[in-house]
């Protein structure tokens, strides 16, 4: 338990159920996926605690499966927007006035909804609306968002401990964490549930209201997330869910008067181009926002030549494949000692044969389709370009095929350049470029890694050798947010290993920490004096 006055449970991590055959957890998943497979859902959005949906439906299809619709969601307008931020501002006064251990109790709950009778659901909401397997559902929809929801009650109550250490006598200093004035805008992602659930109520949790437009191909699952909210008895109007273009939000969020803060994961480009509107905009509001992104990556792993080969295999073929590479901290680019590449390209070539891909009601499926046909497209621009390039080889995979899902084979390109265009440019599918360098050339090799890409959000050694160690740790300081020695470069735990990245990465307010939780609120430093003085005259003014 925590110490003094904030009396709250000592969160622990979630257990990752293993859904191994014949587990009950196994047969309760599958009958989850087959009940939401057997119907279609009218998806309303969410504003002021009303539902509301529109004579825009929009269909919803598993990215592995696209001739099957799920159900519709309803697609909004700049007048939803509008009126989601009247029903935020409206319910403000009331939350920010709820006691502290209300506020926790609601998503305590949720997170305790989440470990029961919602865990199938949302798990099988995530693997078909998102695409991803049981394993990674369970690690991202289930435990990460339930960690994130108890852990940040943990931070909440420590923020609120945390008071001046001195107050003379005669008087009492003390500090306010107050919610930001105005609302918060959350703008969520499609590869992560957990992030989608988490940017929205982070805020919210430290008393501030929110207007949350998760991404189109996340829907799906968000609308679990929002049923669980309310059934852990989340007010009316503190957390408003709108289904909107992202120009249509823009416009009418980034021109109010009471615009706060935004809570973003997502692209560079969107995130920059915020930026600068919020910046434009700067004169027109009440106090300067709040500006907290996590956005993209060009995630590195560095195989040094006293690596565990076997180690370095599985750190690869994990961090690059593991959901279709679309992990903002997936593995991208890799740096393979020339000493250990041709046993480690023995390894990676087994594994690789072995991967299974297809729909992820097939639980031998390691590898499902990525997220749209937008995405497909890009991602196979790439490889055909590669298959015509005569300084590049294509080692493993290439293949592709939508005829029934968006689905691409794990792909491995070996490139004579360390600067060829997919070791630099953010692709965020199951496309991994290796560059072998000679051993000698290790020095040399760390400059690449540092100066190749804008972005520095996650990174990878593997090395037996403790001095090498040491030089990378050192040399890569500034190329990646989260470091990760002798493991692969994805898999960041809440309360372990907080998320975020700089450069062009993000701000790095590590979501998973109290450092997040405090963008959220304002502090207002209070002194109290007991018996204050009534004469203006000093000592020194009397005379001798």
């Amino acid at each position: 338990m925590l110490k003094g006055f904030f009396n709250v449970p000592t969160p622990v991590n979630e257990t990752v159920l293993s859904y191994a055959p014949g587990s009950k957890e196994r047969s309760l998943l599958k009958a989850a996926l087959q009940e939401a497979r057997s119907k279609q859902i009218d998806v309303p959005m969410y504003i002021g605690g009303k539902e509301i949906r529109t004579d825009k439906k929009v269909a919803i299809r598993p990215p592995h499966d696209h001739q099957h619709i799920l159900g519709y969601y309803s697609q909004g307008d700049k007048s939803h927007v509008e009126a989601a931020i009247k029903s935020a501002l409206a319910a403000k006064a009331d939350w920010e006035r709820l006691p502290w251990e209300q506020r926790a109790a609601i998503f305590l709950k949720a997170a305790d909804l989440i470990a029961g009778p919602y865990r199938y659901k949302i798990n099988a909401a995530t693997m078909l609306g998102q695409s991803k397997n049981a394993f990674q559902a369970e690690i991202d929809a289930a435990c990460e968002l339930i960690d994130f929801l108890r852990f940040n009650v943990k931070y909440m109550c420590e923020i609120y401990e945390q008071q001046p250490p001195v107050s003379p006598r005669g008087a009492w200093n003390r500090v306010e964490q107050r919610p930001l004035e105005g609302f918060v805008f959350a703008l969520t992602p499609f590869n992560f549930t957990a992030i989608a659930g988490n940017l929205p109520t982070s805020a919210a949790m430290m008393g501030n209201v929110v207007v949350w437009k998760p991404s189109n191909t996340q829907i799906y699952s968000a609308n679990v997330l929002i049923e669980i909210f309310r059934e852990a008895g989340l007010p009316d109007g503190v957390i408003n869910l709108v289904y909107v273009s992202g120009p249509d939000a823009g416009e009418v969020i980034f021109k109010h008067r009471d615009f706060a803060g935004i809570h973003f994961t997502g692209s560079t480009g969107v995130f920059q181009d915020i930026w600068k509107t919020i910046g434009n905009n700067i004169h027109a509001y009440k106090s300067y926002p709040r500006i907290v992104g996590e956005t993209g990556g060009k995630d590195f792993i560095l195989v040094h030549g006293s690596a565990d080969v076997e180690a370095a295999n599985a750190a690869i073929v994990r961090g690059a494949f593991e959901y279709q590479g679309q992990k903002c901290s997936a593995a991208s680019r890799v740096y393979i000692a020339k000493s250990v590449w041709p046993q480690l390209k023995e390894l990676m070539l087994r594994d690789l044969a072995s991967i299974k891909m297809g729909p992820t009601e097939d639980f031998s499926n390691f590898v499902n389709a990525v997220i749209d046909e937008k995405s497909f497209d890009k991602l196979t621009s790439f490889i055909d370009a590669a298959k015509k390039d005569s300084k590049v080889e294509i080692i493993a995979g290439g293949k592709y095929d939508k005829s029934k899902g968006y689905f691409i084979e794990p792909t491995v390109i070996v490139a004579q350049d360390p600067k060829y265009v997919t070791m630099c440019e953010e692709l965020f599918g199951p496309v991994l470029t290796l560059f072998v360098y000679e051993d000698n050339d290790f020095d040399k090799t760390l400059e690449i890694i540092d100066t190749t890409s804008d972005y520095a959000l996650t990174g990878a050694v593997l090395a037996q050798d403790r001095y090498v160690l040491e030089k990378v740790t050192y040399a890569l300081r500034n190329a990646a947010g989260n470091f990760y020695i002798n493991d692969k470069c994805t898999g960041a735990v809440v309360g372990q290993q907080p998320f975020g990245g700089a450069r062009g990465s993000g701000t790095n307010d590590k979501a998973g920490s109290m450092i997040n939780l405090l963008r959220w609120v304002s502090p207002r430093t209070i002194k109290e004096t007991f018996d204050p003085p009534k004469d203006y005259r000093y000592p020194f003014l009397e005379q001798e």
